[in-house]
């Protein structure tokens, strides 16, 4: 990162343009080191701004990054929004840069735009493969396996990420450890996370890469509130959000309210609060509004809060981030039992634990079936042995396998590797119990009419 920032200001005078694709690598280089240089860059950015034509994508993500991490938040989310427009009105496949859009991919998710980057993140790992680029797809596979996981896709995810390893073992690669810790937070796998985050903690620290540290500290904060271990989750959540590592801080904010609160800190939980609605208020989506309206709720007080989770269900419903609208469905159970609702209650928490179990976040799946228990509702725990039913991604590949296409078709229509498909294509045929696609016509269940969860 520092020869970046060396070359980029020698750069300056002669040629701006190439200096400011300069100082833009630098501040993706830092974005993966820590909070210190990537504020250093920030500022280097910064000084070489003032001629700079704000008029590229590139251009309007350099001048929103260094805005966001030297002025705040707030400040730079108005060209990093249109940094995004501008990338996602770009024709990637004549992109000339394998690694397109580069960290546009990670900004996304940290403007709580969860449309752009889908798109984003499918378009690159596209890209990626359509030029052969093994060394840039993993990275790629990894974003695309984070989206998919707060999607509550977590097979489709696991399925990526294990490209991305496999890709990286034949190439002599480190694998990227990103997707994969996110995605063990998320199914609630404590002793695999307790491990993976001591060996990552080890690398990161040999590398001197603290936004692994922060990850770690992140996933556990998930992890320890979806177990409802939440002195220990208050802990790692302060640690995930004293940084500003891109996309971590805003999602740490949500643990930390809500391991806060259940803590009995108040005031803590206050204080992420008011830090989690100035990015919210400036990201402005769905998905930014929920996650505002559901921490609210939480620290409010009884007249304002039903109001406030009935909020944040609608808006998250409205966003591809399911797994955030089956925690407002749970905390919302939770309140509605403490407040002596118990059949209102039920119905919520009922939601949250069926949408749980499919996803295979079983931490936050517990959770919600003991809260059932305590409302008087017989519930039976759930193995993950008995885990046999179709998860969405493999519907769609099998659905598709049966009308005749083949993997590599598949795959072209999904943005997926056709080893994938075959991936999933074997774990369709031990779910339903067959060995050949011919049995698919006969062996795939009956659609079932969507079912709208209505508050």
């Amino acid at each position: 990162m520092p020869l970046l920032l060396d070359a980029a200001r020698q750069l300056e005078r002669v040629a701006p343009i190439v200096a400011r694709e300069a100082y833009l690598e630098a501040l993706t280089a830092a974005s993966f080191v820590g909070t210190e240089p990537l504020r250093r860059a920030a500022e280097a950015a910064h000084t070489a701004l003032a001629p700079a034509d704000t008029s590229g994508a590139d251009d309007l993500m350099l001048a929103g990054l260094a805005f966001r991490f030297t002025e705040g938040y707030a400040a730079g989310a108005g060209l990093l929004k249109r940094a995004l427009r501008a990338y996602r009105d770009q024709d990637s496949e004549s992109a000339e840069d394998p690694r397109w859009p580069g960290i546009a991919r990670r900004v996304a998710p940290d403007m709580f735009d969860d449309e752009a980057w889908r798109d984003l993140a499918t378009r690159s790992v596209r890209l990626a493969r359509d030029r052969g680029a093994l060394g840039v797809l993993p990275l790629a596979l990894n974003n695309l396996a984070v989206l998919r996981t707060f999607e509550g896709e977590l097979e489709g995810a696991a399925a990526l990420v294990e490209e991305a390893d496999a890709i990286a073992d034949v190439t002599g690669a480190a694998q990227i450890p990103f997707g994969g810790l996110i995605l063990l937070g998320f199914r609630g796998a404590e002793s695999a996370v307790s491990e993976r985050i001591e060996a990552d903690t080890a690398t990161a620290t040999r590398r001197g890469e603290e936004y692994l540290i922060i990850v770690g500290a992140h996933v556990r904060a998930l992890l320890l509130n979806g177990l409802g271990q939440y002195d220990a989750a208050l802990s790692a959540a302060e640690r995930g959000s004293e940084s500003e590592a891109v996309c971590q801080t805003v999602w740490s904010l949500t643990e930390l309210v809500e391991a806060a609160i259940r803590c009995g800190k108040a005031e803590v939980a206050a204080g992420a609060l008011r830090r989690l609605t100035e990015r919210t208020q400036s990201a402005g989506t769905e998905w930014a509004l929920g996650i505002e309206a559901r921490s609210r709720a939480l620290v409010a007080a009884d007249a304002h809060a039903d109001e406030l989770y009935l909020e944040a269900i609608d808006r998250l419903g409205r966003c591809r981030i399911a797994t955030e609208q089956a925690r407002a469905y749970l905390v919302y159970g939770e309140w509605l039992r403490g407040a002596g609702r118990r059949i209102d209650a039920r119905h919520h928490l009922r939601i949250a634990h069926d949408m749980f179990a499919r996803m295979g976040m079983d931490a936050f799946a517990e959770r919600a079936r003991r809260e059932l228990l305590a409302t008087g509702e017989n519930v039976r725990k759930r193995r993950a042995e008995s885990r046999d039913e179709l998860t969405a991604q493999e519907m769609q590949i099998a659905e598709l396998a049966r009308d005749g296409q083949s993997n590599p078709e598949i795959a072209a229509q999904l943005f997926l590797s056709s080893r994938t498909v075959e991936w999933h294509l074997r774990k369709v045929f031990v779910k339903l119990g067959i060995t050949s696609r011919r049995e698919l016509e006969t062996a795939l269940p009956q659609a079932e009419p969507a079912q709208a969860h209505l508050a």
